[in-house]
């Protein structure tokens, strides 16, 4: 498969995922939860995509990527139902934890560039 077609692929499965997961209706699943990748292997049997989800408390986090995993059947009859493709690929869910990083590293070079006035001001 050609990387163009590869990268289409990538981000409908990725638009036509997080559609069907916002009309879910499992509790286990959190109402912050984003796709933010999907990759899928040249020959479409397998699809990784990374879940994102604006919680506070880890567990819940987890809860909800175990949620996705465990509907991982439901949510690939939808997606060939919804694409009208011919081979299903088997989707893995996994953590996102890329925004709370850059999060965190920006809350770092701010308590740095605070820092920095503040020895500047008592110069």
């Amino acid at each position: 498969m050609s990387a163009i077609r590869q990268d289409r692929m990538n981000e409908e499965i990725k638009k036509v995922v997080s559609e069907i997961i916002r009309d879910m209706k499992d509790p286990r699943v959190s109402a912050m939860a984003t796709i933010t990748q999907a990759e899928i292997t040249p020959d479409l049997k397998y699809a990784k995509l990374r879940v994102s989800v604006y919680e506070q408390d880890e567990e819940a986090r987890k809860a909800s990527v175990d949620a996705l995993n465990h509907a991982a059947g439901f949510i690939a009859r939808e997606l060939g139902r919804r694409m009208q493709i011919r081979r299903l690929p088997a989707l893995k869910f996994t953590l996102d934890t890329s925004i709370e990083y850059s999060v965190h590293i920006a809350q770092i070079l701010d308590t740095l560039h605070t820092s920095r006035e503040a020895g500047e001001q008592d110069d």
